[in-house]
């Protein structure tokens, strides 16, 4: 299939707002490569290939390729004259980025870059700006509205199906460009061969949220509640002697978790899936921060060095398999019972059974429970419904979080200029706590604690649009409009982490608008002494 097509689309379903005209823009599209496969004209490889593309990622999760470094200015602005028609292919795409990615080496740089830029001649003004953004995810890669929630439900028409059968197989596979090559080559048939296996990660199973335990109870019915921990979310796999562990992106980190191997090593199971969370601990059992806990997952030094400076506790909470049997549709309240027979009680998050929400005395223990859990460092709590089955990759009603939201009032520094859908607008915002004291520059300044374009509605892009350029200091028509420390902002985040990045060492987690402050001042901005305060809690 040529890339012009996918490209095509990609633009079509950008210029449409309506859900259910980009899932049939799409599903047009597979079928149609599905038609050419069968016809001898296309690779079977391609619908794999499409369907990734369409979903704003390349087969290869890394390529080497800098679109930044490959001219002193713009990358497109030295190549000639783009041809008007497309030849390029899906495959060709896939060779050349595969090319790149396995190149190492002096001078691999220039050669991946020499390979880079000889396809990108032949590809036309549309599937340059496509591939420019493929390659260097431009600030969050493709915003053409086509994520993989609307491309699987494409992935569904085109194939027949419905849609839960697509998701299912995809939860079990965790690749939906797989799940779609098998459903329109072979039918739908093939989705029976997408099954729960030990040994391959399958797409966990998410909360939905709520403001308070008593609503989640209300959402759940009957439910466990369990500590809430702010760790690296792991998926466990044991066969026999054969131990895997997987983050929530189930990448694999079983080398560097000697501890947690040798936990499950110990468990009296021959085969198992577990679901659950790995944290740093302090002596008293408080949560160290999640960066001492994260880092963990991502050194590369000697593990056994990095478990004895930084021990990392597992908590499971959940069982997917045990010794042959299958739990996923098993309700919520038998599986914590099976899992409450394989691991010790050490290992599993603390839980508080609420048998019937509408007695106000059960509802007040689960929320003073949730309170302790709080106290004690942690994030808040999950309510989990008892006849939830596990409902992988979906975020449901079967699990509700609830946790204390924390909000500062700071000031906005600088804000970008938008790209995509947003292009027009002034999007992402630069954050800044109130220094009284002059620690971090002048007496009176302002530290920056970060960035965010999340939470913001179509109308508060609109006021802030309208409204920042009015505290703009010199010219307003670069990417980045610097401000005068005027507009106070209210952002909601879910901690305070270590960063070198800004002047105070210090960055929020997570950092979403809540509303705009026009009602107060700057000098009423929150200040980097009650950030650190936060920080050492």
């Amino acid at each position: 299939m040529l890339l012009a097509d996918v490209v095509r689309t990609s633009n079509q379903v950008s210029g449409t707002s309506s859900r259910l005209s980009k899932v049939s823009l799409i599903a047009d599209l597979l079928s149609q490569c599905a038609l050419q496969v069968a016809a001898g004209t296309a690779s079977a490889d391609d619908i794999g290939l499409a369907t990734r593309y369409l979903s704003g990622s390349l087969r290869q999760r890394r390529t080497g390729i800098e679109l930044a470094s490959l001219s002193g200015k713009s990358w497109l602005s030295e190549l000639p004259t783009p041809p008007e028609a497309g030849v390029v292919t899906l495959s060709e795409l896939d060779t050349v980025m595969q090319h790149a990615s396995e190149l190492a080496g002096a001078g691999s740089s220039r050669v991946r870059a020499d390979l880079f830029l000889s396809l990108v001649r032949r590809l036309t003004a549309q599937e340059r700006e496509f591939v420019g953004q493929l390659v260097g995810r431009l600030r969050g890669g493709l915003r053409q509205g086509a994520l993989e929630s609307v491309v699987m439900t494409a992935v569904a028409d085109a194939g027949g199906v419905a849609l839960v059968d697509v998701r299912r197989a995809v939860a079990a596979q965790g690749d939906l460009p797989g799940v779609a090559q098998a459903l329109l080559v072979d039918g739908a048939g093939a989705l029976n061969l997408f099954r729960l296996m030990v040994g391959r990660g399958v797409s966990p199973m998410l909360a939905s949220s709520a403001k308070s335990v008593a609503e989640a109870l209300a959402k759940t019915g009957p439910a466990g509640v369990e500590w809430k921990l702010d760790g690296i979310r792991a998926q466990i796999h044991k066969h026999g002697n054969d131990i895997h562990v997987l983050t929530r992106s189930l990448d694999d980190i079983t080398d560097r978790v000697p501890e947690v191997v040798e936990l499950i090593s110990s468990l009296p199971v021959a085969s198992a899936i577990f679901d659950g969370e790995l944290i740093a601990l302090h002596s008293d059992g408080r949560p160290k921060p999640f960066q001492e806990t994260g880092s963990r997952a991502a050194s590369r030094v000697d593990p056994k060095v990095a478990s004895a400076r930084t021990p990392l506790t597992a908590y499971l909470f959940d069982v997917l398999h045990l010794d042959g049997t299958d739990l996923i549709d098993e309700p919520g309240s038998v599986r914590r019972d099976v899992l409450e027979t394989a691991v010790p009680p050490a290992h599993l998050t603390p839980r508080l059974r609420v048998e019937d929400v509408a007695d106000p005395a059960q509802v007040d223990a689960a929320t003073a429970f949730a309170a302790d859990a709080v106290a004690r460092g942690h994030e808040g709590v999950v309510v989990k419904a008892d006849d939830a089955s596990y409902d992988m990759g979906r975020r449901g009603a079967g699990w509700v979080k609830v946790k204390p939201v924390h909000t500062l009032d700071l000031v906005i520094l600088a804000v970008e200029r938008g790209n995509g859908r947003r292009s027009g607008w002034l999007s992402n915002l630069h954050l800044g706590a109130r220094d009284p004291t002059g620690r971090f520059g002048l007496e009176g300044g302002f530290v920056m604690l970060g960035k965010t374009f999340k939470g913001l509605t179509d109308e508060m892009l609109r006021w802030q649009s309208a409204e920042l350029p009015r505290h703009a200091v010199g010219p307003t028509d670069g990417y980045v409009l610097a401000l005068r420390p005027e507009v106070v902002v209210e952002i909601a985040f879910d901690g305070v982490q270590t960063s070198p990045r800004y002047p105070g060492g210090l960055a929020l987690r997570f950092a979403r608008v809540v509303r705009h402050r026009p009602d107060k001042t700057a000098i009423e901005a929150d200040t980097i002494e009650l950030v650190e305060a936060l920080h050492q809690y």
